[in-house]
């Protein structure tokens, strides 16, 4: 485990391994660079300072820093300075980094809020050295950070500071096991083995936890589910986590994540080459479940529950069929006629189940459809709802934790789409808008309740590395989340 601190000792005073220092472009010195005596270094080596550009500096005799050696790195225009940006600059050169025993970094000044550039520092120190080497042989051999210690201004808060480094390491840690569920293969990962870990994770950190088995979800009328996991021998479950930081009579907010552990699109079967990522279709569910262990670490003044479907969308004999019609908790039946539309059916399940429990507000979070994809690419999600103050403040809590979103329409004019002949509804419209109609499939089972649909189709799983973390899943939008419960607890 890395050890985290933090203090006010100037720059050059620090000893440790490497101390890690921002130049931002043009160049211009960041914090601590002309402490330690190495103003002008970066324009001597012909670098800039734009992102991507580092200086690794070894001490020397009569050299005005205690640390073995300096790495300067490079954080882009200094007007553009954002938590954000910290986050991605050292997670960068966390990998680079993480090979030294102890590191401190004045990375938590370079940008305002401090407390937030705090927070984003930690967070990219330990999402950017983030690895998922489980399967390799000798993979538990990388070397492990021990200590990494925070610089701060002289005369700052030092509590709020060690406050924004605790956040920095729970959000982070939860992402991380966001990543793990995502990548295990699903052949391990299968609904009872999701439920398994949530009821661990619950256990440790005192969350209330109940999994509905497959004769409790149909005796619960949970016909979504039921129906999606009848083609596979691994029997769906639904994972039932409650926190409560408030009083009782607080409205909860509500969450929900599709969980399906392995969608080869049942009976209406994908190619080959689609089915290669197919494990990182619980995405969402992970988001969820990882979301609730950062809250119960964090323990803000608000209520929380979450309810998370999963099962496995496989042919067999006794898989769901083109034209087959389930009933959904609460009474509400559907005609599936794709049953690669199926992440819809067991969320509106769950949707169903926590507007039973009269919450605050409901989210949901899904790899929903390749519509959004086509619409806002690989790093946006896309949000639809029927609260427009919910979209905002979701929204608000992307930006801040640099998970992008964007606004869609959930447009009542394609409506007519879902209408079914035989049953209340259909679950697949026309080719066209095909994110906004799954999301005005899902509104049919939240009523009143204000809710709002995270598609995250495009950046819950990576093909490349990036900033913050190698090919595969990235624990979108858990921060996102963690971020909007926080802000919530202070309303």
């Amino acid at each position: 485990m890395t050890e985290f601190a933090y203090t006010t000792t100037p720059a050059k005073d620090v000893k440790a391994d490497v101390l890690v220092l921002p130049i931002f472009e043009g160049p211009e010195d960041g914090p601590g660079v002309r402490e330690v005596g190495l103003a002008g270094a970066f324009g001597a080596a012909k670098l800039k300072g734009e992102r991507g550009d580092t200086l690794f500096v070894q001490r020397r005799s009569g050299d005005r820093f205690a640390a073995a050696a300096v790495l300067l790195v490079g954080a882009g225009p200094r007007a553009k300075a954002s938590p954000d940006a910290v986050r991605r600059a050292i997670g960068r050169v966390a990998a680079q980094v993480a090979r030294f025993r102890t590191v401190a970094t004045t990375f938590g000044q370079a940008a305002r809020p401090t407390n937030d550039s705090i927070q984003s520092a930690i967070e990219g120190a330990l999402l950017g050295s983030y690895r998922f080497d489980r399967y390799k042989s000798g993979g538990n051999e990388r070397p492990v950070l021990e200590r990494v210690t925070v610089l701060g201004r002289a005369g700052s808060d030092a509590r709020s500071a060690r406050r924004a480094i605790e956040r920095g390491e729970v959000v982070a840690d939860a992402v991380a096991w966001a990543r793990d569920l995502v990548n295990t293969p699903a052949g391990e990962c299968t609904p009872d083995y999701l439920a398994k870990q949530a009821q661990s994770m619950a256990r440790e950190v005192g969350l209330e936890v109940k999994v509905w088995n497959e004769k409790q979800l149909e005796q619960g009328g949970f016909g979504g589910i039921i129906g999606v996991g009848q083609g596979s021998v691994n029997p769906p479950r639904l994972i039932e986590l409650r926190y409560q930081g408030a009083a009782p009579s607080r409205k909860p907010i509500a969450l929900t994540g599709k969980g399906i552990a392995f969608d080869s699109g049942g009976l209406s079967i994908k190619d080959a080459k689609s089915m290669e990522t197919m494990k990182d279709d619980m995405a969402g569910a992970a988001s969820i479940v990882a979301t609730m262990k950062a809250i119960a670490r964090l323990r803000p003044r608000v209520n929380v529950i979450a309810a998370v479907p999963s099962a496995e969308n496989l042919p067999s004999g006794s898989a769901v069929k083109p034209g087959d019609i389930l009933r959904h908790r609460g009474g509400k039946t559907s005609e599936v006629l794709n049953t690669d539309a199926e992440g819809r059916l067991v969320l509106a399940d769950a949707l169903a189940f926590l507007a039973e429990q009269e919450p605050r507000v409901i989210v949901d979070t899904a790899t929903l459809t390749g519509a959004c994809m086509v619409a806002l690419g690989n790093d946006i999600w896309g949000v639809m709802g029927n609260d427009r103050a919910l979209i905002r403040d979701l929204l608000a809590s992307g930006r801040t934790a640099g998970e992008p979103g964007w606004e869609l329409p959930l447009w009542d004019g394609y409506k007519p789409e879902i209408e079914s002949a035989v049953a209340d509804m259909k679950n697949v419209g026309n080719r066209w808008g095909g994110a906004i109609t799954a999301a005005l499939f899902l509104a049919e089972f939240v009523g009143d309740t204000p809710w709002a649909h995270l598609d995250i189709a495009g950046p819950a799983f990576s093909d490349k590395a990036s900033d913050l973390g190698p090919r595969g899943g990235t624990g979108v939008p858990v921060r996102t989340l963690v971020d909007y419960v926080l802000s919530q607890a202070k309303r």
